[in-house]
């Protein structure tokens, strides 16, 4: 496929775009893994969320309890990006990704069973570490296995994958939960990890690691301070883009059932259909940044997400906010499903697991609190203009961050 010109925004051509696409053999077992162990990871997440009350009976704490260990969850991750996407850079994607799998579904299948809260808050740091040494791994293997000219697909399809997890969650507690009791919520991801363990087995190892292998953990390091700017730039990136995604989605079952009193069910077929949104926004715009570069495609993404905002926020019947917040995931799920093409065309070859992992769950971390700054404007402006006028400073500060920022869409990765 004939690659665009990139326009003058966008970093000059150079000699990693040129050359030979050097597809690893066997690359659909690595893309399968790859998007699958990513399910699996926000599946494991997820099933938490859904257990609060259950678990703060078992363990005989508050329900904010269990609440804070998400939060301790989220501080592990940067610890597990850098710790596990050194290893896969050293020692390539294949052998760290299976023992990433099969480190956090054991973690997660311990967690019902620890014996007090104690035990419990230890297990959610060590899964947290799992969680977040997955996504550099996964991401660098799809990207680096798949060809070039479906990268933007493969991209969006890994990056639903957290969706779908989500999905997955929700459909779990409605079917096994009931049937099988609430620990086998915790179990139930130990098959799909034996598959993806079988799955990256019979896959290559990515043909860009065996030109770009880490000589060392120093180098790491090294690598890591010359590219300083580009680490500060991405981790912003990633900070605001994450404000995006948690600042539509943490607070919307909230606003939906404190501003227009919907009850439990409504709530859920609504989250239910804009997770539908997201998940087609991912793929669907991971798949056009192909043709309109990963720059113009999140740009796009940003326009659709601002187009629904006054049904989003301000919607007065069930059809105009089930329509709102489906196009509204459909564009910041559409965004985020460029982002792993674009972080690992973005990231130097030595450190492509290492670099885009710590970056992707550093911005992960800082965008958290978005929340509670959302959490805080409601008491002073209303839930409809705090959603409202946290977001548009949002699409703003990252039409400037992706307008003016660098694209390397189609670099050749095993230059």
């Amino acid at each position: 496929m004939q690659w665009m010109k990139a326009s003058r925004a966008n970093l000059e051509e150079t000699d990693e775009t040129t050359g030979s696409d050097l597809v690893a053999p066997k690359w659909g077992f690595a893309v399968s893994s790859g998007i699958l162990g990513w399910i699996l990871d926000a599946f494991d997440f997820f099933v938490l969320v859904f257990l609060v009350d259950v678990l703060a009976k078992n363990f005989r704490v508050d329900k904010s309890a269990i609440v804070w260990t998400i939060t301790i969850t989220l501080a592990m991750r940067p610890v597990g990006a850098f710790l596990l996407g050194s290893l896969a850079d050293r020692f390539g994607r294949r052998r760290p990704l299976i023992a990433c799998v099969l480190y956090f579904s054991i973690i997660t299948a311990l967690t019902p069973f620890a014996p007090n809260y104690l035990s419990f808050v230890i297990l959610r740091a060590l899964y947290g570490i799992g969680m977040g040494g997955y996504w550099g791994i996964g991401a660098s293997l799809v990207m680096e296995s798949s060809p070039r000219k479906w990268r933007g697909f493969f991209s969006g399809l890994m990056q639903a994958g957290y969706s779908l997890g989500y999905l997955l969650a929700a459909v779990a507690m409605r079917t096994i939960e009931p049937n099988l009791g609430w620990r086998w919520m915790f179990l139930a991801g130990l098959i799909l990890a034996a598959i993806i363990a079988v799955l990256t087995s019979l896959s290559s190892e990515s043909q860009s690691w065996k030109k770009h292998r880490l000589a060392s953990f120093s180098e790491a390091f090294k690598v890591l301070y010359q590219h300083k700017r580009d680490f500060a730039y991405l981790v912003l990136m990633m900070t605001a883009i994450t404000c995006l995604s948690h600042g539509t989605q943490d607070l919307y079952p909230d606003f939906l059932k404190t501003v227009h009193t919907f009850s439990n069910v409504i709530v859920s077929n609504i989250a239910i259909l804009y997770n539908v949104g997201a998940i087609l926004g991912a793929i669907v715009i991971g798949h056009f940044s192909d043709q309109l570069g990963r720059r113009y495609a999140l740009l796009l993404a940003l326009v659709i997400t601002a187009m629904s905002i006054p049904l989003w926020a301000f919607g007065s019947s069930i059809v105009a906010l089930a329509i709102g917040s489906f196009a509204m995931q459909f564009g910041v799920q559409g965004a985020f499903g460029v982002i792993p093409a674009h972080l690992n065309e973005l990231s130097p070859g030595s450190v492509r697991s290492l670099f885009p992992g710590v970056v992707y769950q550093l911005g992960v971390l800082l965008g958290a609190p978005s929340v509670i700054v959302e959490f805080t404007l409601r008491k002073h402006l209303g839930y409809q203009w705090a959603l409202t006028i946290f977001e548009i400073a949002v699409i703003i500060a990252l039409f400037l961050i992706f307008g003016l920022g660098p694209e390397r869409r189609g670099r050749n990765f095993a230059a």
